[in-house]
């Protein structure tokens, strides 16, 4: 059931995909209806969200049991007392899964409208509210209190400011204006805060506005994932390469239970800070954060006893999580992806140099995991294969936990190597709905493998150095 259109690439992109999911090994495997019957039912998913929220509990600070019990409790009072469960992973035991009620196709839709930018409206359909920023245009006379119908332009073409706009646009739901027109297009500059508190969306999912803030971090379940895999063990050194915002850098640091030390980098300086904010949220200690590009993480003579920061002498980690950056087309939801042919092919060999700068910097016997949030070939498969060939000392590692699908053919890996990747493939099940009758007749096991599968697209690998030849 697709309530939204399916994402929007632009041409060169959309052939270049095309070509990725039918490509002649998965042609061979699965023929040609099946693999364009998978990749139409894909592109389907990314437009909608996941079926579930997933929040990870700071167990450095508190049981998962008792913040399961808050958040029922704050679910409850947000919801009106409808009765949506607050779940329990049994292989990731530090998150807990809230299911999305929706879509809701029956909501009325007001005369007085309010016009927010993509990226807004996919944190609207994810549970927020909207923040003033984020509104780019509202009907002639919305005032606080009144009731309007919230639409997100897709495409980026409602001009700031606009009176009406008949462009694509996309209906999100329904919320109260907190403020007037005339002050959220204020001319002594752009107001911050609340602008529209939803009340009605098209998918009702909490809000984690302040809720909890050091219990609770938001994260996607793959990347919850992640940091099991990489099975950070306390008193050890671990790079995060490409850390920032820091739900993983703070995600090992809490595995160690905050014994060791966990270097995070990353080159946007106010990326940095948003790591540093994290970490002391969390009250975790064993975080070092630094504004450094990894690129150039690696030291090729002795640096001062007393530097703790980048860059850092050959075999220093014992194990290195890099969390590539990506062309991020398994992000969910995206209704209309903007990024050229180019940008996106621009990132295999930047992967590439952060993956050679990763083994040069992992002791013998230690253990890197690369990862992403995309769904393309040349930023997965391909990378292990290309990794596999020109790293001799590396060799692939079974995963734990092992959630998602295994990795797509396409690349030359062999049956045995894709078995031991985990692609998290939104497309293995049916885009369904859900509404509270149907979440009250499922099974918590049930539930629970739809939330294995119905998130956001993801790839990661685990490699184990053998020597340091």
């Amino acid at each position: 059931m697709s309530f939204f259109p399916k994402i929007v690439f632009q041409y060169e992109v959309e052939e270049y995909l095309t070509k990725v999911f039918r490509n002649s090994e998965l042609i061979s495997a699965l023929g040609t209806q099946e693999a364009e019957k998978k990749y139409q039912s894909l592109l389907s998913h990314l437009s909608h969200p996941p079926a579930f929220t997933t929040v990870r509990v700071n167990t450095h600070l508190a049981s998962v049991k008792h913040v399961k019990k808050l958040l029922f409790e704050e679910i409850q009072k947000q919801f009106k007392g409808l009765s949506v469960p607050v779940l329990e992973h049994p292989k990731l035991q530090d998150i807990l899964l809230i299911p999305v009620i929706g879509p809701r196709p029956d909501l009325k839709k007001h005369a007085s409208e309010v016009i927010v930018g993509a990226q807004c409206g996919y944190a609207v359909l994810r549970g927020a509210h909207v923040y003033v920023p984020g509104i780019v245009s509202t009907s002639r006379f919305v005032k606080a209190g009144d009731l309007v119908s919230v639409y997100s332009d897709i495409e980026g073409k409602c001009k700031r400011g606009a009176k009406d706009f008949n462009g694509v646009k996309v209906f999100l739901g329904n919320g109260i204006s907190e403020l007037s027109r005339s002050e959220i297009f204020s001319s002594s500059g752009p107001l911050k805060g609340l602008g529209i508190r939803m009340i009605e969306p098209v998918y009702l999912s909490p809000s984690f506005d302040n809720v909890l803030p050091s219990h609770l971090f938001l994260q996607n379940l793959p990347s919850v994932v992640v940091s099991h895999v990489l099975n950070p063990q306390p008193g050890e050194k671990i790079l995060d390469m490409c850390a920032a915002p820091g739900g993983k850098t703070t995600h090992i640091a809490t595995l160690m239970h905050d014994q060791g030390e966990v270097i995070a980098m990353d080159k946007i300086a106010s990326k940095v800070k948003k790591i540093k904010q994290n970490a002391e949220l969390l009250q975790l200690n064993c975080i070092k954060a630094f504004c450094y590009d990894g690129t150039k993480a690696l030291s090729v003579e002795k640096t001062e006893d007393k530097q703790e920061g980048p860059p850092f002498l050959p075999e220093s980690f014992d194990r290195i999580l890099l969390d590539a950056p990506c062309s991020g087309m398994g992000q969910r939801p995206n209704m209309a992806y903007s990024s050229t042919l180019k940008e996106v092919t621009s990132y295999q060999p930047l992967q590439r140099k952060l993956f050679t700068v990763a083994v040069k910097l992992l002791k013998p016997g230690g253990v890197l995991v690369y990862s992403t949030c995309t769904i393309t070939l040349s930023e997965n498969e391909e990378q292990v294969a290309w990794a596999l060939k020109t790293f001799p000392c590396l060799q692939l590692h079974p995963q734990e936990p092992h959630i998602g699908g295994e990795g797509m053919k396409g690349a030359g890996l062999s049956f045995d190597q894709l078995q031991l990747l985990q692609r998290f493939d939104p497309s293995a099940v049916t885009l369904r709905g859900m509404d509270i009758n149907s979440l009250q007749d499922s099974r918590e096991d049930d539930l629970i493998s739809l939330a294995n599968k119905d998130c956001i697209g993801f790839f990661i690998a685990k490699f184990i150095k053998l020597n340091s030849k």
